[in-house]
């Protein structure tokens, strides 16, 4: 039966009196019910969405990163995580990808949005999936740099603006808003207190190649 999109959505994007999303509520849910771990970002400077608010005058992305504390604090940790958010009421999510979380693959927003809808009308079953206005993410199972590396050395082409968010990275996660703008679900996982289902990035990589491959976008590198 085909879920509707519109109730996966709202899901983890609950507002509180102030209007603003309760970012405490969704780091929990993902760290404590899902055991996905995770840490507060660096925020975009108030004054200047599109700076971020870590040293770097030229970070590239704003606000979607650790800094302070590093990735290696991402944890489960209910009481870590109350803590942070807490004292940081409107710090980004971050996910550290790999080891026991989801992975993801990640490519520009418009060629996204063309091959979800090229898999859609395949028939293929995507799990969640994270939009923000420049790039979309489909999350996937955790895999390592040697399974990655042979899958790609297959492919006669693999586009350039794809990128992996493999084991040592990070991926900002809903509800909150980074430099670039408001960070989504375009496909919520289901409720419930198990972790959310996700392909295997094999299935993922082939069918976005392809579905990029025969719509004829050309994704830019981004």
């Amino acid at each position: 039966m085909r879920e509707i999109l519109g109730k996966r959505r709202r899901l983890l994007s609950r507002r509180d009196d102030d209007g603003r999303p309760e970012l405490i509520g969704a780091a929990l849910t993902y760290a404590t019910q899902w055991q996905w771990p995770v840490l507060p970002g660096a925020a975009p400077d108030a004054e200047a969405r599109s700076r971020c608010t870590c040293p770097d005058a030229e970070c590239t992305v704003p606000g979607a990163h650790p800094f302070d504390p590093g990735l290696l604090a991402a944890t489960t940790d209910g009481r870590m995580v109350r803590w942070w958010w807490s004292n940081r009421p409107t710090a980004p999510i971050v996910l550290a990808t790999g080891g026991g979380a989801p992975c993801a693959v990640s490519l520009p927003a418009l060629p996204a949005a063309r091959a979800l809808a090229a898999l859609d009308r395949a028939g293929m079953r995507l799990g969640p999936v994270v939009a923000s206005p420049s790039r979309w993410a489909v999350l996937v199972r955790p895999y390592t740099m040697e399974q990655l590396g042979e899958l790609l050395y297959a492919k006669d082409h693999v586009p350039g603006s794809l990128r992996f968010h493999g084991e040592g990275g990070y991926l900002a996660l809903p509800p909150g808003e980074t430099g670039t703008g408001e960070v989504r679900w375009e496909r919520a996982p289901l409720p419930g207190s198990a972790s959310p289902w996700v392909p295997d990035v094999e299935a993922v990589v082939d069918a976005v190649v392809d579905a990029l491959t025969r719509t004829g976008v050309s994704a830019p590198e981004l």
